[in-house]
């Protein structure tokens, strides 16, 4: 009898909720300190998810959950671009 697979699962800096790792956002903090956007959800560094929703975003910037868990402040480029990609629709690069 085959393995069945385990579906990595993270939570949404937005609403808490627990959801696969390929339904969210990749945030990440490079070991070099810069903060970028991870449509591969394989670069080195900390990593951050929000759900691919405006509210989700808004929620995670007003609380401050972006910072805290990169431990990092956000630039306001990065704030930006996800709101772009929310409004295009496309999520990942």
């Amino acid at each position: 009898m085959p393995k069945k697979r385990k579906i990595p699962q993270r939570m949404c800096l937005g609403c808490h909720e627990n959801k696969n790792k390929r339904e969210l956002i990749r945030v990440v903090r490079t070991p070099g300190g810069e903060i970028e956007l991870d449509g591969t959800g394989k670069k080195a560094g900390r990593g951050a998810y929000i759900c691919p929703n405006s509210d989700c975003l808004k929620k995670a910037v007003k609380n401050k959950g972006l910072e805290k868990s990169l431990r990092a402040a956000i630039p306001e480029s990065i704030i930006t671009i996800l709101k772009e990609r929310l409004e295009e629709g496309r999520a990942t690069d």
